[in-house]
């Protein structure tokens, strides 16, 4: 089944019992048992409900791993697969990361024991360095929020079998269309699906897909335990969303390379960071582990000031945090996404005042285009 077919098919395809040809949303919180521990596979819906089954199967499916899950959000997929770990273990992280993944990192898993090491994954060598005698897992973006560098997911992945510990990837900005780094020797792929997977800014929700049922075991167990599940309504609102997420990723793309071409050819612009420009460093990479280069791009204008001002006036980008959306999103990540960082750290990586990151939509590329020149005017 090819992926497009996939998306539409896969998983658990319609309602056996009603004939309907959509998974129903299962409103319910209990279920009757026929006796002391006899039910019919549910028994309460933090441990499982038939419609986040549904979304867990599928997208289980999608990204080719042995098990699914669905949480509240990005951030409780992320905090949920944190827990896997003690007090004591070291990670790796990337050091271009959502603002949102270095918060709860940082301020949070540190305070109760964990210690990390933030590194430019793109940079093996840097990896390789930073893994001590108790780390246990490496976790990384690719391409990464929101200076759009590319990692080399499979030779990761050999470094961190060859270390004796996990790889986990934040999938978001490729999605599985895209991207599938499971396929290349990842252990746990995660998503906020708030973004592309959901794609009409009307759902908050995370995924989360193990390689094998081992370590799925464990997670499901965390998940239960933690109870950051996510309710049947969004649940459903994810499986239609993610049925059109070929059609509408390919135009995401489309769009995306024309706007980036246009942007690199223009002289008041510093830096264009988008992977699929043939001069962007990960380019040849990116070309051979996914299908595409995505729809998000990040540019510099210069400062600050002048960063406001180009947001103030564009007419058919939304100013807002988010990204994936069928409408164009566009944000200063210093100020917004990523003003958790401390300011000399964003220094340190080049996120500057004056860097803006667009999420492309699919309205008219043109559109697009003339709404960004009238503003950089």
């Amino acid at each position: 089944m090819r992926l497009k077919t996939r998306l539409i098919h896969g998983g658990i395809d319609g309602d056996a019992q009603t004939g309907a040809v959509v998974v129903p949303v299962y409103q319910v919180s209990t279920y009757r048992q026929e006796g002391i521990g006899q039910h019919k596979g549910y028994e309460y819906s933090r441990t499982g409900n038939p419609t986040r089954h549904a979304l867990e199967t599928y997208i289980a499916e999608v990204e080719g791993g042995a098990r699914g899950f669905a949480f509240g959000s990005g951030m409780a997929a992320l905090s949920t697969i944190l827990a896997l770990f003690n007090k004591g273990d070291h990670l790796v992280v990337g050091d271009d990361v959502y603002g949102g993944t270095y918060r709860v990192i940082t301020r949070v898993f540190t305070r109760l024991g964990l210690d990390v090491t933030y590194v430019d994954t793109s940079n093996l060598t840097a990896v390789e360095q930073a893994i001590q005698t108790n780390t246990r897992a490496i976790i990384l973006e690719t391409p990464t929020n929101p200076l759009l560098k590319v990692s080399d997911i499979r030779a990761v992945a050999d470094l961190a079998k060859d270390k004796g510990v996990l790889l986990i990837v934040d999938n978001t900005f490729m999605t599985p269309y895209w991207q599938n780094p499971l396929d290349l020797g990842a252990d746990i792929v995660y998503h906020s699906a708030t973004k592309y997977l959901g794609g009409h800014s009307d759902v908050v929700a995370g995924l989360a897909v193990t390689r094998d049922e081992e370590l799925g075991e464990q997670l499901h167990f965390l998940q239960n335990s933690i109870g950051a599940v996510l309710g049947p309504q969004d649940s459903w609102l994810l499986l239609r969303g993610m049925k059109t997420l070929g059609i509408r990723m390919e135009e995401h793309e489309a769009n995306a390379r024309k706007i980036a071409a246009w942007l690199a050819e223009r002289h008041d612009i510093k830096q264009v960071n988008y992977p699929g420009l043939p001069n962007h460093p990960g380019h040849e990479l990116a070309k051979r582990q996914a299908r595409g280069f995505g729809g998000m791009i990040s540019f510099d204008v210069g400062s600050g000031r002048r960063a406001e001002e180009v947001l103030s006036r564009v007419k058919y980008f939304t100013l807002a945090e988010s990204l994936g959306a069928v409408e164009s999103l566009i944000s200063v990540p210093a100020r917004m996404t990523h003003a958790s960082i401390p300011a000399e750290r964003r220094a340190e990586l080049g996120i500057t005042d004056g860097l803006i990151r667009i999420s492309v939509g699919i309205e008219d590329v043109q559109d697009l285009i003339e709404d960004l020149e009238q503003a950089l005017a």
